[in-house]
């Protein structure tokens, strides 16, 4: 089956092509995972040749954004635990775009403002997050918060282009698919990353996951790549 990236840009939870049935223990027939050998090992070698060509054209710029997170005298980089292939858990690596302390923040926040913790238990995100700050804001709108994850592409622990790297927390919101997630390495960029990204619900977002884990070929990957530029341009879905 050949995915349309355009249809995604309205997703209404479309049937899930070859994906495991609930109850069942049968393992997850991914193409990224279980065959097409020798596309999968051009994939692996096209992350890691892209990755230390884009580190090494991006210097400037990862100078410049790290100075700007550091005015407030904290942390340049955030390491965060998230679930990768297999699901096996890896630091995942971004600019900081939030302030100091942020966690005991966003619990006080939450228990003072019950419709942003509805929000935050519904989709993992809030429209008005407290803790993030001004050049934080700008950093995400534009995606630049994740340039340091082209270091975990080199390390092997994503790949550029894959399913939405997630928390431990969230493996219970895949359900009966959670099989797709870790079947493959997540990817700093992907079809929920080109289909509109804050936009979406989180139940889209699976649904996005487990099509591409079924579906995927090495011309997804590259329509996917081709498609990020404009979509990050345009700030589709940026929140």
């Amino acid at each position: 089956m050949t995915i349309d990236i355009d249809q995604f840009h309205d997703v209404h939870t479309p049937p899930i092509v070859g994906a495991r049935s609930q109850g069942t223990s049968q393992p997850v027939q991914s193409k990224v995972a279980t065959g097409q050998h020798t596309a999968q090992g051009l994939k692996r070698a096209f992350d890691v040749v892209a990755a230390f060509i884009l580190l090494v054209l991006l210097l400037p710029l990862f100078a410049a954004v790290a100075a700007l997170v550091a005015t407030d005298g904290g942390p340049v980089y955030f390491r965060h635990r998230r679930i990768g292939h297999g699901g096996k858990s890896f630091g995942c690596l971004k600019f900081r775009t939030m302030v100091v302390g942020a966690e005991p923040l966003l619990r006080e926040y939450l228990s003072h403002h019950p419709e942003a913790a509805e929000e935050w238990a519904r989709d993992q995100k809030l429209t008005f997050d407290p803790r993030v700050t001004t050049i934080g804001r700008a950093l995400r709108q534009t995606s630049l918060d994740e340039l340091p994850q082209l270091f975990n592409v080199l390390k092997g622990e994503m790949s550029l282009v894959g399913p939405r790297p997630i928390t431990e927390s969230e493996l219970a919101r895949y359900g009966s698919h959670l099989a797709h997630y870790k079947a493959v390495r997540p990817g700093i960029t992907g079809l929920w990353q080109v289909s509109g990204r804050s936009d979406l619900s989180y139940d889209k977002r699976v649904v996005l996951d487990v099509e591409y884990v079924e579906n995927w070929h090495l011309l997804l990957d590259a329509r996917i790549l081709l498609r990020t530029p404009w979509v990050v341009l345009h700030r589709v879905g940026a929140n």
